[in-house]
């Protein structure tokens, strides 16, 4: 159903705002690393809570792509496009009411989520999350408008967007940090507007009828629960599986944040890197999600099956030379933080150990099952994932981490470890039938 043309016209453009999207954090935490460890902390701390309702929001996004990515591998045009504005609907509602929570419990969540974090630190936390709350509905809807265009195998609208949404985040931060001395503030507003931006310029192409999928109306909504019915099926359990994980990661981060500044630091940093060093992984699973979801649509499991593998394998041959590279240019790299030489010495040794993990084991571990998903086969992963990350990345934290006294390290080795655990059941389901009994109906 795919030439290589056709994946290579999928893939370059979604490597590329993969690519832009790690570049929009580094760019916060380094323009923000100018205001002190405290304030890098703060942002980092609050970006754990951020990448987990960022994660929800892109779950739920992910169910509308797939039911539209099935319904146009079957030629049904009409209940596509019904699917997309139920999409749109039920993500704006979904992401305000969390707006909402958020802004009224500020204080509240960090102190629960983070309670022996420093006083300074913990201040620019609130200022941080009390922006960022109010971008969530924007937010929503520029993933979900992004993940309609994706499903229709059009990955250069969202990179075109995405590069404008960064280009004016960073020329926001560079305002408001260095020329007004906003501090945190400064780089949480940039990238409000930008994301505001991202919603209304999605909203406003997905109104011509030539990119495939159309939403006509943005005023007169009539709600379809069948359709939602679906989108939720497939959305709450990619949801809970998201959420779940980044959970775990923010009780990690508790750990972290009980071992000083910086380790808080030096985690942030070696975070914000490693993002790098898995952009091409998550890029190609996000096209897996399109070519396998309609490979599924039309029933042909044996090419869906094909490109999985296919897709896994062009996964490890990029991550492999960008882990390369990034160990090649460690120093350099780390050098573009404001660090103290003990919180670069311990970055250094986490992206070391990182980068040589993550060519190793993360296609397998992350990019393989986004084949499952697509065919919607959620529950699955979302049990294995689940399961995974309070044995492994919470329990073993805990364990090499505080108990052993690796601290930080330790943080890192539970983490890979966690991988392991999800190749063994992830490819033993792929290579089974079970999967393919669970397209849409």
């Amino acid at each position: 159903m795919f030439t290589k043309k056709d994946i290579a016209r999928l893939m370059i453009p979604l490597v590329i705002e993969q690519v832009l999207a790690v570049a929009i954090g580094m760019a916060d935490t380094m323009m923000v690393s100018s205001c002190g460890e405290a304030a890098v902390s703060g942002v980092s701390l609050v970006d754990s809570i951020n990448i987990l309702l960022i994660n929800i929001f892109s779950a739920l996004a992910t169910g509308g792509a797939i039911i539209c990515s099935q319904f146009i591998g079957r030629d049904d045009k009409e209940n596509t496009n019904k699917a997309a504005k139920q999409l749109i609907a039920s993500v704006f509602l979904i992401s305000s009411i969390i707006m909402v929570f958020c802004l009224f419990l500020n204080q509240s969540i960090l102190s629960i989520v983070f309670p022996n974090t420093d006083k300074s630190v913990m201040d620019n936390c609130m200022t941080y999350f009390f922006w960022s709350a109010i971008s969530y509905p924007f937010l929503g809807l520029y993933n979900a408008g992004a993940a309609l265009f994706r499903s229709m195998g059009n990955s250069k609208i969202t990179m075109i967007v995405s590069v404008a949404m960064n280009l004016l985040n960073i020329a926001g931060n560079a305002i408001l940090i260095f020329g007004f001395n906003m501090g945190v503030a400064g780089a949480a507003i940039a990238t409000l507007v930008s994301r505001i931006f991202g919603a209304v310029v999605m909203l406003w192409l997905l109104r011509f009828r030539s990119h495939g999928i159309t939403i006509d109306s943005l005023t007169h909504w009539r709600l379809d629960f069948k359709l939602i019915r679906h989108i939720l099926a497939i959305g709450i359990p990619n949801g809970l599986e998201n959420g779940m994980f980044q959970i775990g990661k923010i009780l990690v981060q508790g750990f972290v944040a009980s071992y000083g500044t910086v380790a808080i630091a030096a985690n942030a940093v070696a975070n914000s890197i490693a993002s790098v060093a898995v952009i091409p992984g998550a890029a190609v699973g996000l096209g897996m999600i399109t070519i396998v979801g309609q490979c599924v649509g039309a029933q042909k499991f044996k090419e869906a099956k094909q490109y999985i593998f296919k897709l896994t394998g062009l996964a490890y041959a990029m991550m492999i030379v960008v882990n390369l590279l990034i160990v090649l240019l460690l120093n350099p790299l780390i050098s573009l933080f404001s660090l103290s030489a003990e919180t670069a010495s311990i970055t250094y040794e986490l992206l070391l150990f990182h980068s040589i993990m993550s060519s190793i084991l993360w296609p397998t571990a992350f990019t393989l099952p986004n084949g499952l998903r697509a065919a919607n086969d959620v529950r699955f992963t979302m049990f294995v994932s689940v399961l995974s990350m309070w044995l492994c990345r919470i329990g073993l934290s805990y364990v090499l981490g505080t108990m052993l006294g690796m601290q930080v390290f330790g943080i890192w080795v539970a983490m890979t470890i966690d991988w392991v655990f999800r190749i063994i059941f992830f490819v033993i389901r792929i290579c089974g039938n079970r999967w393919k009994k669970k397209a849409i109906q």
